[in-house]
């Protein structure tokens, strides 16, 4: 499904040009048009064949050519895009010929294409494909590994680590004493251990004294069938003649769910094990059973208020919430360093204490258990292959290629096999992600930011109505994250993902599925002693991605003149300084680049060649050293994202590019005019210092969702402000004010702003505003450096809708605050960050009801009231000042640990 999303976006694309860029396709619109309708007819097929190509070698090189195709129509007009415009600058005659010229090449190459495509639909049905919705039933290879990949609550492990606290966890909530049926899931990515934990549960001593009458353990499978799923559970706990099981073979799905349904009603209380759910509708499916009349529906499994339970291992997350919305569903995490080498010293040493062998055989070893990331399916599968061979030699032929290894051993058990599955159930639209997380280092944290900005400039996320672009990204992002495909490095305080990274193994699945699919070329780490010449051929005439992880002096001086159709560029860790003539090979060679991120590299300047490249949507700057840039980035008319900061001066070219939606221009070093309200797309704008802000017509902003305004601000008149903000009352969601020096934020009324959910203000005030004055809808609000010498808790109490308050550092000068009784209705989230002078809260009953977290710094400010927030279940401890505070805390947590949970 890579194939049909990626095909899909090109088309859509192709579609856009057609309109957007009308002018330029005089002469050819009718060709490219038919072209265009032929790519999109090829677009019914491709879900079928997706499906097959896992098995048929044919139905594969098939996709291929269709993904090709694409690619070639999509370079042909790109290039003659770029020609045309090109042609503005030359005299009439000469423009007119070359028209003639460039359009006649266009249309030979638009036939030539149209001609494969006809021979490659020809080829469609005698591979049997079929439209979308003719499709067949699961293939037989994805049969043959579900049957492999079939558990048993038999075949239990006996080498065990790491999991022994989670296994009393989940036998106390086993037979814990509530009475009503739970359902208690396991969720992690593939290979972290559910069914072996799941195992060692269900056959624990205590488990079986407590369900001693009706125990069953269901395979379930991405290939769920309900029926199978029942047949397999009643004849665990069923005994019956072999003329009955015959008899109950042949009654129908919702017969058997309603036979199940009354023997398990009968017993005292059930364990049923359902191991490896896919999707909240298949667990929908096991639970519902039917009857002839298609209204009434009734639980498969009952409610008897017995005690029962069912446990349940699923790689996502919305299947555990969907099974039990009142059920916290338990996730699985990686081995430490430790455990991961205690599980593999038994598995690969068996008996044997691993310090009898070789100091250089066990050091090999931990770098190989270092590879595995604490997955337990990838140690298990080393030590055992390992223990077949006990040679340095044959450890080091597998230290030096751990992936083929791993890939091999266990053949349909393997890491890849398994980790392969969850990538076989993604949906189309997630694919590309998916595929594009291959481009990033091993280990290497990502902004999540930047990674939503760089879907959107590669066109995998296509707009939705009353839904922005990068909302529906995030989105994507966890869906990825709910499927344990991408691992969280760290939230915001209301538990945003900020950044995030991908497990080793999942970056192998990702880099081979994106070789398959020709997503990108080669990652590279430009290393002279790997690459000792300068030669081209490291790279596929058909790239359309490069990232490259070192030496950009070496990486620049190879020829690039093979990769011509270069899409995306991304540079990462190199450091140093680039001299403006080292640049100068990407607006030669990669004329038709989209995406271009040159972040961390140092540069003195950018070429002002830099304008020719039209097509690109996405360029980042970011901690270059970058202090001017060219005013020829005006013609950069298709870029979407400018992301730079700390710019001396920015160029007063913006307005020019009227495609822009994310521009981050953050710590300008001057204050020169700038103007931005012909930028009308515009949806993120963020560093315009105040100065800058007013002197345009903000009216014109209708798409401003997010906006960060900085610099000094005391010229600024402050009902000229205040209008300025009210003009965005249709559309802006979260506003950033910093002033600099010590100038005061001007104050505003934002009540006119019904959107407006999200409030940053660092920087002295006059006064904090009135109640009143603040959005209605506010539910986070950010106060820093204000200088507020009155209490703001009387005001800020009364806000209805406030979830997030955070007090920072120069906040508030005043000794005390005092929260009243009804104070902060649905306040979930409280900070205080640096408070120097506060020394008492004072919090009544019947404040902050739904209070659930709150984060201080500072032991020496007393609270009162916490014994009354009911709510509360975690309280972060941000730093300690001296050991004493250290020992008073510890008393103090003592004393009241049994009011909430502690996380540290």
């Amino acid at each position: 499904m890579a194939t049909e999303a990626l095909v899909s976006f090109a088309v859509e694309r192709i579609g856009e040009m057609l309109i957007q860029e009308a002018s330029f396709f005089k002469g050819v619109r009718g060709q490219v048009d038919r072209l265009h309708k032929d790519l999109r007819a090829m677009q019914c097929f491709l879900e079928e064949a997706d499906k097959k190509q896992e098995e048929d070698s044919r139905v594969r090189n098939w996709v291929s050519e269709i993904r090709e195709a694409v690619y070639d129509a999509e370079d042909i007009i790109d290039m003659f895009i770029l020609n045309a415009q090109s042609l503005r600058t030359h005299s009439f005659p000469e423009r007119a010929f070359k028209k003639l010229t460039n359009r006649y090449k266009v249309g030979k190459k638009v036939e030539a294409i149209q001609l494969g495509l006809q021979d490659i639909s020809n080829r469609r049905e005698a591979l049997g494909i079929k439209n979308i919705g003719e499709g067949t039933s699961t293939s037989r290879s994805a049969q043959m590994l579900q049957d492999l990949r079939r558990s048993t609550p038999h075949a239990e492990e006996h080498v065990v680590v790491g999991l022994e606290n989670e296994a009393y966890k989940l036998v106390n909530q086993l037979i814990g004493r509530d009475q009503r049926r739970r359902v208690i899931s396991l969720v992690g990515m593939g290979g972290i251990g559910k069914t072996t934990l799941a195992k060692k549960v269900y056959n624990h001593t205590q488990v079986v004294k407590h369900f001693p009458d009706c125990r069953a353990w269901a395979y379930v499978s991405q290939d769920c069938r309900p029926r199978d799923v029942y047949m397999q559970i009643i004849k665990q706990i069923c005994t019956s003649t072999k003329e009955q099981v015959e008899m109950m073979e042949k009654l129908q799905e919702h017969e058997l769910g309603a036979f199940l349904h009354e023997h398990l009603k009968d017993n005292n209380r059930y364990l049923i094990v359902l191991d490896d759910v896919w999707s909240p509708s298949d667990w929908s499916c096991l639970a519902k059973r039917s009857s002839n009349d298609p209204d009434c529906l009734g639980s498969v499994f009952p409610d008897g208020g017995k005690g029962s339970r069912i446990l349940l291992t699923t790689r996502y997350k919305e299947v555990a919430s969907h099974a039990d919305v009142r059920s916290i569903p338990h996730e699985m995490r990686l081995l430490s360093k430790q455990k991961s080498w205690d599980l593999f010293r038994r598995k690969a040493f068996l008996d044997i204490d691993a310090e009898s062998y070789l100091p250089d055989l066990k050091e090999l070893g931990e770098k190989m258990v270092d590879k595995c990331n604490g997955l337990p399916l990838a140690i298990v599968l080393l030590g055992g292959l390992l223990s077949k061979n006990m040679s340095h030699i044959e450890w080091k032929k597998v230290h030096d290629n751990m992936s083929a290894y791993l890939a091999k051993e266990g053949s349909q058990t393997g890491v890849m096999t398994v980790l392969n599955l969850s990538y076989i159930d993604l949906p189309s639209y997630l694919k590309p992600c998916f595929l594009h997380l291959s481009l990033f280092p091993e280990d290497y944290v990502i902004s999540t930011r930047k990674l939503l900005l760089l879907w959107i400039a590669e066109g995998f996320v296509l707009e939705q109505d009353q839904q922005s672009m990068k909302d529906t990204a995030e989105i994507y992002l966890n869906e990825l994250i709910n499927r344990n495909l991408i691992q969280v490095v760290r939230t915001s305080v209301n538990a945003r993902v900020m950044e995030c990274r991908v497990h080793d193994f999942i970056r192998e699945l990702a880099i081979e599925k994106a070789k398959e699919h020709n997503f990108f070329g080669t990652n590279i780490v430009v290393d002279p002693h790997l690459f000792p010449s300068t030669s081209s051929s490291l790279f596929s005439s058909k790239s359309r991605r490069q990232s490259i992880y070192s030496d950009f002096e070496r990486y620049a001086s190879i020829e690039h003149y093979s990769t011509p159709y270069l899409r995306s560029l991304l540079f990462f860790n190199l450091g140093g300084i680039c001299r403006i003539s080292q640049l100068d090979f990407i607006t030669k060679c990669f004329k038709v680049l989209r995406v271009l991120d040159l972040e961390g590299l140092g540069i003195e300047n950018v070429p002002s060649v830099i304008g020719e490249l039209i097509h690109l949507r996405y360029l980042g700057l970011r901690h270059t050293g970058l202090k001017m840039l060219p005013l020829s980035i005006g013609n950069l008319r298709n870029l979407q994202t400018l992301d730079i900061n700390n710019l001396k001066r920015v160029p007063d070219v913006i307005w020019k590019i009227t495609n822009m939606r994310y521009l981050y221009i953050e710590e300008q070093g001057e204050d020169d005019p700038l103007k931005i309200d012909t930028v009308q797309n515009l949806q993120i704008l963020s560093g315009i210092t105040f100065d800058q802000w007013i002197r345009n017509n903000s009216s014109k902003l209708t798409c401003l969702e997010k906006l960060k305004i900085e610099g000094r601000c005391e010229l600024v008149e402050e009902v000229e402000f205040s209008n300025s903000i009210a003009k965005l009352h249709s559309s802006l969601k979260s506003l950033y004010l910093k002033a600099s020096d010590e100038s005061s934020i001007p104050s505003l009324a934002m009540s006119s702003c019904p959107h407006l959910c999200k409030l940053d203000i660092k920087g002295c005030m006059q006064k904090l505003t009135e109640t009143f004055q603040f959005p209605l809808n506010l539910s986070q609000l950010t106060l820093e450096a204000c200088r507020l010498d009155c209490d703001p808790m009387p005001i800020l109490e009364k806000l209805p809708n406030l979830l997030t308050l955070r007090l920072r550092a120069g906040s508030y000068l005043g000794k005390e605050m005092h929260v009243s009784a009804n104070g902060f209705p649905r306040l979930q989230i409280l900070q205080f960050l640096r408070l120097k002078e506060l020394v008492l809260l004072n919090i009544l009953k019947g404040a902050m009801p739904w209070l659930m977290q709150l984060e201080f710094d500072d032991f020496k400010t007393k609270i009162f009231g916490l014994n009354e927030l009911l709510n509360l279940v975690e309280v972060k401890i941000l730093c300690f000042s001296t050991p004493r505070e250290r020992l008073l805390l510890g008393f103090f947590l003592r004393t009241k640990v049994s009011f909430w949970d502690l996380t540290w």
